[in-house]
């Protein structure tokens, strides 16, 4: 009978033995364990090399000897000599270490399993019979991709503390949720919505999940900040997991800061999940890099809530790529500000409309006339416009000369 067992290594010293391709895998694992690890071998791989350069791990080099293994928590035999591997168990055994034999698992008191991590949850698979590390792989990784699909209900099941997941949804794409923000849904009692985001990801959640909306709209704020903070920290304090799931990112003008303040005012657990953000992705999935080398090197992310910001018209005037969020509605005191300040009227602009889904639209235009075809075209939020010479068209098709690669010292 094979029990199975968690171990928590952090701060703990750790001995592998070996510096070879098996060696350098469990280096890194034990590494972002947080384990004291310490690799005792006369040669080592280049990646081993590298975590000693950079004090990651303590690096010995020669032969191994019994004496290495006094104080360690947990010793892995992994040299190419089969014979020296258990050697090395049996000093761990005589010093009741428990120790990996990466020659032959029955002669080691342990064995590592396949892991993969879900948000607070840890999966494990061993081999209980002989060791057969592809498969125990391919175990994982399938369990891992049906965990992370939300095809598994993450709910914890016993009383705790509650807690508040602040989750960047994305631009909108349901697939552009990270990893981590579609695990927190899958945990969730409770989600607090907005309006925008991958809200089509809410038909996945169990019909017992209490859903709230709380979403806002240029000219209707329903439920005022203040409300959305108190009802964060309410159903915490009820025990629950509160999944707040916000577009784009949170800290970027979505008032993230301010929930993550109430939360910790409030002495609620929270943790936030960074999102794809819209005034990124948008423009790139409608093909408009940013940034592009001999085009514009600089970007200016703002809001359009405030009207027309001196900093994104002066800008604009110097040829940087401006982003504005929110600015539908304030584009013509925008555009007026941009050309009174300077800005050349033939400036491209692009205005994107739900961007990423099925539903996006992008209208073109020069600056002097956008206005125009915005009202020609209906433009209406969400949008995303993007001011500078990276929202020409063609851009990417090589309408714009490309400038060489820089020489060494240049970047």
């Amino acid at each position: 009978m094979t029990a199975l067992f968690g171990l928590d290594l952090r701060d703990k010293p750790i001995l592998i033995v070996g510096g070879g391709t098996v060696a350098s895998r469990r280096v890194r694992r034990f590494a972002a364990e947080g384990a004291r690890v310490t690799v005792v071998a006369p040669q080592v791989t280049d990646d081993i090399e590298r975590h000693a350069s950079h004090g990651d791990i303590a690096l010995v080099r020669r032969g191994v000897e019994p004496r290495d293994l006094d104080g360690a928590w947990f010793v892995l035999a992994a040299t190419n000599d089969a014979v020296l591997n258990d050697a090395v168990a049996e000093w761990a055994h005589e010093r009741q270490t428990w120790c990996i034999d990466a020659s032959d698992a029955a002669k080691g008191t342990a064995r590592q399993a396949a892991m993969s991590k879900h948000g607070d949850l840890g999966v494990g698979v061993v081999s209980l019979g002989a060791p057969d590390p592809g498969r125990i792989r391919a175990v994982r990784d399938a369990v891992a991709a049906h965990l992370d699909a939300g095809e598994v209900d993450l709910r914890r099941r016993r009383a705790g503390a509650g807690r508040v997941i602040l989750v960047g949804s994305g631009p909108g794409d349901p697939g552009l949720i990270t990893v981590r923000g579609r695990q927190a849904l899958s945990e969730a009692d409770v989600v607090v919505t907005d309006r925008l985001g991958t809200t089509e990801l809410l038909v996945t959640v169990p019909y017992d999940v209490e859903v709230v909306n709380v979403g806002k709209s240029p000219d209707r704020h329903p439920v005022p900040q203040h409300e959305i903070n108190r009802l964060l920290v309410e159903r915490a304090g009820e025990g629950k997991t509160v999944v707040r799931l916000k577009g784009g990112d949170p800290y970027l003008l979505g008032r993230g800061g301010e929930e993550v303040h109430a939360c910790l005012e409030a002495g609620v657990d929270v943790e936030v999940v960074p999102g794809i953000t819209s005034a990124f992705a948008v423009p790139a999935r409608a093909g408009i890099p940013v940034t592009q080398r001999g085009v514009s090197t600089s970007v200016l992310v703002t809001t359009g809530h405030a009207g027309a910001d001196p900093a994104s018209i002066a800008a604009m005037a110097a040829g940087a790529t401006v982003v504005i969020l929110m600015g539908v509605t304030a584009l013509p005191e925008i555009v007026d500000a941009a050309l009174a300040g300077g800005c050349d009227p033939s400036t491209p602009v692009a205005i994107i409309e739900r961007g990423t889904t099925v539903h996006e639209r992008v209208t073109r235009g020069e600056l002097a006339d956008i206005v125009r075809l915005a009202d020609e075209t209906d433009v209406k939020p969400p949008a995303i416009i993007v001011v500078g010479r990276v929202a020409q068209p063609g851009l990417l098709a090589g309408s714009v000369a490309a400038t060489p690669e820089p020489q060494a010292g240049e970047r």
